[in-house]
């Protein structure tokens, strides 16, 4: 581990951190939920919001796939998805949720240097619905856009945790683009 030149979990928690912030709404899998935290991990993402019923650290199934990253990401509950929605509102945040609706735009067409300039001056949200319902209609009424992964597949759907994997990969290489 000592060559991968990782960060120890104080180091992690000192580092800037790129603002962003992963919401799940309502997501049942502790297996989806421990792999989102490794993602944000490994892209020093700011925050993660768990609402509603989605599951909440500690819990060693959250922690079978978190390996550790539930001590290094910083997260906060919310019995609702609309009180998260409200925080981030008030933060003057903006929110995009991940998910296939009408008016959604394709993940490759978003102007990620719009999103992370914004980032600089305020945080940039993003929501991830439940593993069979997504995002609930109200809560997607709330958001200020949509974007959804371009699949050419039968299923048309991915599992939410290769999905945040997909969609935090873009925000990060946009933030460190826009950086370099």
């Amino acid at each position: 581990m000592d060559e991968l030149n990782r960060k120890t979990v104080e180091e992690f928690r000192a580092a800037e951190k790129h603002p962003v912030i992963v919401v799940l709404d309502n997501v049942r899998s502790m297996h989806n939920v421990g792999s989102i935290f490794r993602t944000a991990d490994a892209f020093l993402i700011e925050s993660i919001y768990l609402c509603g019923y989605t599951p909440r650290p500690p819990h060693r199934d959250i922690q079978k796939t978190a390996l550790g990253a539930t001590e290094t990401v910083h997260w906060e509950y919310f019995s609702s998805t609309a009180d998260a929605v409200q925080q981030i509102k008030a933060m003057n945040g903006a929110l995009w949720a991940a998910e296939q609706a009408e008016g959604s735009i394709d993940l490759d067409k978003i102007n990620w240097d719009m999103l992370t300039q914004h980032a600089t001056k305020r945080k940039t949200a993003i929501l991830f619905g439940n593993e069979v319902t997504g995002v609930d209609d109200h809560i997607l009424s709330l958001c200020d856009g949509c974007m959804e992964i371009p699949q050419t597949g039968m299923k048309h759907s991915l599992n939410i945790s290769v999905a945040a994997g997909i969609v935090l990969w873009e925000v990060y290489r946009s933030i460190r683009n826009n950086n370099s």
